[in-house]
């Protein structure tokens, strides 16, 4: 079982953190690492496994390696309870927003 999850990178933020839901449903995160030699995609993988809870080893970019928009794989994890782990200290839970589904 392996969940999709689509989101948004914002690199070179103040502080890592989930950023809430997009309009399109993608979950935004920022990060303090830079898009530089791959120091966010690195941060990213980091980052999101220590939110999930899983090892870093079964999180991986699946597409947009080289954009801000990416699809992250997750080992593990259904969808469902991935996207509930990632937004679950967000304002508004899991959904991310108040008024935005899952």
């Amino acid at each position: 079982m392996a969940a999709r999850l689509q989101v948004r990178v914002v690199p070179g933020a103040p502080r890592d953190a989930v950023d809430g839901v997009m309009a399109d449903g993608r979950v935004k995160l920022r990060l303090r690492a830079r898009a530089v030699e791959g120091a966010a995609n690195a941060a990213l993988v980091e980052f999101v496994a220590a939110r999930l809870g899983v090892p870093r080893r079964a999180v991986r970019i699946a597409s947009g390696a080289a954009a801000r928009m990416k699809t992250l794989e997750v080992d593990g994890l259904d969808a469902a309870e991935a996207r509930r782990r990632l937004l679950a200290e967000v304002p508004g839970g899991p959904a991310g927003r108040p008024g935005e589904g899952a």
